[in-house]
């Protein structure tokens, strides 16, 4: 009865949530479209993260107003407004933005573009980080708060381990790998980072470090030296940041509209913000080619993508599905394929990029690189196509690694015991209850280098080396775009611009014709989700959100995988 009662107090809730949703939807399809008025200046407010595939769309207007706008909303949104001659200025406001190094390349990218139209560019900081300094070294004048603190005091990289927390548990991780440094199972096996890991890392600082101190030192006109010299000496307060010249004032924000009203002779601003700019109409071109944008990001699974955490998930049969849609499209003229993947599952990677290479045959397609694609998210960019990296992308990771968990010692923690029957030496190799023994070793090398070989052998193909150049590139280690670049693992640095236009040669898309990306996957509607949402996948959001820094669904479920040694975050 309870049960049955518990039922009914759902459905009533779902049904209740589906008519609001109804409601508002109705009442946002009769909304006119915002208007664009001659000499407005774009509010280009940048906060949280800026996600690869379009979120999931809920026709509320308190949650829409909190949704993220896409990479390639914000490719479009800037590119738009800089030919707009209805848009006079931009303010660049960021606070708060959770993008890695290589999706800042290409939001700063923009506002340089924007800013090569001629029309002034501000950015005023609120909490600044080093994130938010280094796109606002794109604006032409840099403004704070004069109670503020600059928080620019250089990089780091922190790394965790568990093993101490592992044999507490009882829990026994059993790893097997090809490549020196295909050391994704580290934080379970180790107490620190081996010199293989440290040696990659400080490579990664000193690529990000030195880009760093490139950009703001072209900036504000300072030396490498100089600019080292200051960031030694961070954080600063605002009074400290003016002095050493790394903003131009501190302003309050009425104050610094009050700037711009005067640089742009206005008696009162007339103020866009980026949402509403993008929902106006665009301003009249030629003709339109649709190109599309098709977004694997997330870890590499097999199967189908399911529920609210599927969003950072490249679940195969779901992502050939979608390729096959864009294969079967006439209207689509060319494919930019955009990967944000640290890899997975090794025959899923194996899986998509048959279906990449058959689609490659059909359109003409580029591959371009966001913060990360290494391992299983390099393996499938290996088509043979042009690919596009940021000098800050995180790639490479050619390798391959077994991993399961031995459970023996926390089922005895807690009582469970088990009794394995089985027909065949190696039926019980990836039991949960038991190690490996030195023949299911043994066997599990054999596969694990089968895979490996094939994994240099696809690489080989697409990039017309031979194995043993790349297997010197491979074992396992991770490689920054710039360093990729100059291995010929990539072929060209750049972001969506250059991934464009190199596709725009490709499919012969004359200069004078537009080009729209159409995102696929396209967004999805909340009801959409609900009515495919599962409890595995409700509860595999939860342990994610919990814990961000590796993907327990790839652990869990044990098995070859082509996934990069560890999850980079640069602060």
């Amino acid at each position: 009865m309870k049960k049955f009662l518990l039922g009914v107090a759902v459905g009533l809730v779902l049904a209740g949530m589906s008519v609001l949703i109804l409601i508002f939807a109705l009442a946002r399809l009769g909304d006119r479209r915002p208007a664009v008025a001659d000499g407005s200046t774009l509010l280009y407010r940048l906060e949280g993260p800026v996600p690869e595939q379009p979120p999931v769309e809920i026709p509320l207007p308190f949650w829409e107003s909190q949704s993220p706008l896409t990479v390639r909303d914000n490719w479009e949104l800037l590119r738009r407004a800089a030919e707009d001659k209805r848009i006079k200025a931009l303010v660049l406001a960021p606070e708060g933005v959770g993008a890695g190094w290589a999706k800042l390349e290409e939001l700063r990218s923009g506002v340089l573009e924007f800013r090569k139209s001629g029309k002034p560019v501000i950015a005023w900081l609120r909490n600044p980080r080093t994130r938010e300094y280094y796109l606002a070294t794109a604006a032409d004048r840099i403004y704070m708060a004069p109670e503020d603190v600059l928080d620019v005091k250089g990089l780091r990289a922190e790394l965790t381990f568990f093993r101490k927390t592992m044999d507490k548990l009882g829990v026994q991780m059993e790893v097997e790998r090809i490549g020196k440094y295909k050391d994704a199972a580290d934080m379970f096996t180790r107490g620190s980072a081996s010199e293989e890991t440290r040696e990659v890392l400080n490579s990664v600082l000193d690529q990000l470090f030195g880009r760093l101190v490139t950009v703001v030192g072209a900036s504000r006109k300072r030396s490498p030296e100089q600019v080292r010299a200051l960031i030694d000496q961070g954080p600063f307060l605002a009074p400290q940041a003016k002095s050493g010249g790394l903003v131009d004032d501190l302003l309050y924000e009425d104050q610094v509209f009050d700037e711009l009203k005067k640089r742009l002779n206005q008696k009162e601003l007339k103020k866009i913000s980026q949402r509403d700019y993008l929902r106006a109409s665009g301003p009249a071109g030629d003709k339109i080619r649709r190109v599309a944008y098709v977004v694997g990001q997330g870890s590499i699974l097999r199967g189908r993508a399911e529920g609210l955490g599927s969003d950072d998930l490249i679940a195969s049969e779901s992502f050939i599905k979608l390729l096959r849609q864009v294969g079967a499209d006439a209207g689509i003229k060319g494919v930019v394929v955009r990967v944000d993947s640290p890899g997975g599952d090794a025959i899923a990677s194996d899986d998509i990029l048959r279906e990449m290479k058959l689609l490659s045959r059909k359109k003409p397609l580029v591959i371009s690189m966001s913060d990360v694609a290494a391992s299983g998210g390099y393996y499938i960019a290996m088509t043979g196509d042009p690919i596009v990296a940021y000098p800050d992308t995180i790639t490479g990771s050619i390798g391959v690694i077994f991993g399961k968990m031995n459970l023996r010692g926390l089922y005895d923690k807690i009582g469970v015991q088990k009794e394995i029957l089985k027909r065949g030496q190696f039926a019980d190799v990836d039991s949960d209850y038991q190690p490996l023994t030195d023949a299911g070793r043994k066997k599990l090398r054999e596969s694990i280098g089968s895979i490996y070989q094939g994994f240099l052998a696809r690489v080989a193909e697409a990039r017309k080396r031979k194995p043993e150049e790349i297997d010197a590139l491979g074992q396992g280690r991770v490689w920054m775009g710039q360093q990729a670049k100059q291995h010929g693992l990539v072929d060209e640095l750049g972001g969506l611009d250059r991934a464009v236009e190199l596709l725009r040669a490709k499919a012969r898309i004359p200069r004078e014709e537009r080009i729209r990306l159409v995102p696929y996957p396209p967004k999805r509607s909340l009801l959409e989700l609900l009515l495919t949402r599962s409890a595995e996948s409700a509860l595999d959001a939860r342990l994610r959100a919990f814990l961000r820094d590796f993907d327990l669904r790839l652990w869990a479920r044990g098995g070859l995988m082509r996934v990069m040694p560890y999850t980079i975050v640069v602060e």
